[in-house]
């Protein structure tokens, strides 16, 4: 929600904006009529187009009207900022939030400043801009990061000096870019975390993350769990010595009623045993394995 102890914060992003391109020199044009430089005047919203360099795709949809009913209530407190089109119009770099809020409620007109910039310098900011947000999604991120690296030719370092991230953070959030879609999409959803989605990252093999995937979703795996399942899904010669170290520290007679059972059931049979305290796991691979454990333990 829009309050008035975000304006400092807001002011200081706006200003880090300015300074983001020194490299590029737009040419200086007139101020729009009735305007001075670097003050906000109010702008009909409908006038106001949506930025084709948005890299956003999704909107908290109860952040949204809360943000609105703040708007309806006092105002937009930190102004959008847009640049003339051609024809007439504006054209948003950065503030789409609060542009998308006040038509929600009802507000005619939005305090704005006007920017004259290029393509380019408009593209960049508001790309920089989405960065320095927190809530935008792990996908959206990474998104963002490519196409700066594509349209700008920016290195990794060079985008974490713009964004104020760390260079391996955004090495991460470029990698996810290497997951199959639907896994993306799963990730750009919500129903995988960022961790997940970079503990999959070494599988490498589409199919086989694909199918990793789903076993994390239906298992509910915590990251920490998907990285180890991964780890011995790469290294298979690991998880056998493991399971034979834990053969091996198996009790001799505990291993031997284990062997009796699975020879009178005819089952595997795994016996958990601490101290006089377990339980006894048998495995089947068909219902009617089931049904025949059952007809002998009804006996």
């Amino acid at each position: 929600m829009q309050t008035m102890t975000e304006a400092p914060k807001r002011r200081a992003l706006g200003k880090g904006l300015e300074s983001l391109l020194p490299r590029v020199h737009a040419v200086a044009e007139p101020q729009a009529e009735g305007s001075e430089a670097g003050k906000p005047r109010e702008i009909p919203l409908g006038e106001i187009e949506r930025s084709p360099f948005q890299t956003r795709t999704r909107f908290d949809e109860i952040q949204l009207a809360e943000l609105a009913a703040s708007i309806a209530a006092t105002g937009v407190v930190q102004p959008i900022v847009v640049r003339p089109l051609p024809h007439g119009n504006f054209q948003l770099i950065a503030g789409e939030r609060r542009w998308l809020a006040s038509q929600r409620a009802g507000k005619e007109t939005i305090p704005a400043i006007v920017r004259q910039v290029s393509d380019e310098q408009a593209m960049e900011m508001t790309i920089v801009e989405n960065l320095q947000r927190t809530d935008l999604n792990p996908m959206e991120q990474a998104r963002a990061y490519d196409r700066l690296a594509r349209e700008f030719q920016l290195t990794q370092e060079q985008m974490a000096k713009r964004t104020g991230k760390d260079r391996a953070s955004v090495g991460n959030f470029l990698r996810l870019l290497k997951l199959p879609a639907e896994v993306q999409g799963q990730v750009e959803e919500g129903v995988l975390s960022f961790g997940h989605a970079r503990a999959l990252l070494p599988l490498e093999d589409p199919q086989t993350i694909l199918k990793a995937t789903q076993k994390v979703v239906a298992l509910a795996m915590s990251v920490r769990q998907t990285e180890s399942y991964v780890q011995k899904a790469l290294c298979p010669e690991a998880k056998k010595a493991e399971g034979e170290q834990k053969e091996k520290a198996v009790d001799p007679n505990v291993r031997e009623v284990q062997d009796s059972l699975q020879r009178a059931l005819g089952l595997k049979v795994r016996i958990e045993d601490k101290k006089g305290r377990g339980k006894v796991i048998i495995e089947y691979s068909q219902l009617e394995e089931f049904d025949r454990l059952l007809e002998k333990l009804q006996r």
